[in-house]
Formats: structure tokens, sequence, C-alpha cells
């Protein structure tokens, strides 16, 4: 019998690992990038809805200004040349086109409340939107929905852009925020896993309410959904789950210009 194959050694098996940047200007190119990528996934996703939606990322030297997607551009349609860099009282101080500015209000009141976070989703998904309308948290019903058991909130009144402080204080240190009646907000310490969190909230909600439908959901138990959460449910392994869903369109996302 031929010898049986030794095993690779686990230092030699690649991981992907978020990248570290050596210059603010690297680490700014990055950003943009990963922001135009998450925004054609979303936008390859159905989650944009006419000119509602936008994802922010913090810029790593001006920290109180954020990239966002510009007012009324389709997500599919977005190169890093579109994007506009906005500080927190909603004014362009790069960029060619208008901010969505009581949109991007929230964002900033986010980004102000939470300092280390990176950045900001907010989308049109049916699922999430669905779930808000019901005024309901995501159960820990599943394996996936666990990342979020005691890590996200609820608005439980209806809160429009006008209302931007209180929206930033009722997601407190939490990845995930349900605002009733309108839907789902998700931050991270990258845009990539914020991304993840936003796409994982929206299928949990999917299945949360396939599952109502079809009778009554088993809820997993304390002890279990808290491991389970500190298995899935760290920032880093929302990045890593992310990587897939982007590399999937991968496409040119620098300007053409």
């Amino acid at each position: 019998m031929p010898d049986r194959p030794e095993p690779v050694p686990v230092e030699r098996l690649r991981f992907e690992m978020p990248p570290v940047h050596d210059t603010v200007e690297a680490a700014r190119a990055h950003r943009k990038e990963r922001l135009v990528a998450a925004l054609r996934l979303l936008g390859r996703l159905g989650y944009d809805d006419g000119v509602a939606g936008q994802v922010t990322a913090r810029d790593p030297e001006f920290e109180d200004c954020s990239w966002v997607n510009p007012f009324g551009v389709p997500f599919t349609a977005l190169t890093t040349g579109d994007l506009l860099l906005v500080d927190g009282d909603g004014r362009v101080v790069r960029g060619e086109r208008r901010v969505n500015e009581l949109a991007f209000a929230v964002h900033a009141a986010v980004h102000r409340e939470r300092p280390e976070v990176v950045s900001v989703v907010r989308a049109q998904a049916p699922y999430g939107r669905a779930l808000a309308a019901l005024g309901e948290l995501l159960a820990p019903i599943t394996e996936e929905a666990c990342a979020f058991y005691e890590d996200h909130a609820l608005l439980d009144e209806y809160a429009g852009a006008e209302s931007a402080d209180r929206i930033a204080l009722a997601l407190g240190p939490y990845k995930a925020l349900v605002l009733r009646n309108r839907g789902l907000l998700t931050v991270g310490d990258s845009v990539d896993a914020a991304t993840w969190w936003f796409i994982a909230a929206e299928r949990a909600a999917q299945v949360q309410l396939i599952a109502r439908a079809a009778g009554k959901p088993v809820l997993i138990d304390h002890r279990a959904a808290v491991a389970t959460r500190g298995r899935f449910g760290s920032d880093l392994a929302a990045w890593v789950s992310c990587q897939p869903l982007l590399r999937e369109g991968d496409t040119p996302v620098a300007s053409t210009s």
C-alpha cells in the first residue's frame, strides 16, 4: 500500500486575517475599496431601495469624518471615486455630489457615541423591516442568531432620522439595533464586519419569521446561546464570514476617471 500522506503543518496553512497598513493613505484606500465592495454586495442582495440606505466608514486620519455613498447613486454602480468624505455636521469636505443629510445624521451620531466603531450599515432589507414592524428582537433559535444574543437592542418607538442622537443612545454598546417600524442598523470595527452583521441579522430575521409562521420556535438555552456567541459573535468572526460574499462579486471598485 502507498504511504499515507503526512498532515500539512498548521503553520503552513493559509488563513486570511484583516490587513494591517503602514500608512494612513494605505488604510484610507483600503477602507474606501471595502466600502464600495460592501455597498455593491448589499445592492446585489436587493438591500437598496430608491435613494435609501447608507454605509459609512470612519476616515483613519480625520476621525470626525466618514466616507459614505452619495445621494441617489445605485449601490451596484459605485466606484471609490464616487464616495464622499463628510464631517460630523453633515458637510461634504471631499467629493462632488450631495449626501443624504438626514440619513447621515444617524451615522454621525453613532460614530460620535461609539469612537471604536469604524463602520455603520443602514439598508433596506425586507425581513429586518418585517421584524421591526413587530417590534421584536432576534430570538436565539439558530446557531447563527446566537451571535446577536444579548448583543443587540430594540428602539421600541418610531424614530426618524431627526432622532439621530436617540438612535445612537439606543444602540448602546451593541453590534445591532432594531429600529421599530424601520429596520436594522449594524456596526463593526471594519466595513466587512458591519456588513456581515447586517446580512446575518437580516437572515436571522427571515428564519425567525418563517419559523413563527410554521409553529412555535424552540429557544436555545441561555448558557448555550452565550457560548455560541463567544465563538461566532466577534467582529473578527464577522470579518472572516464576510470574505466569501465580497469575493463573489469581485469587480474593480476604483474610479476609472
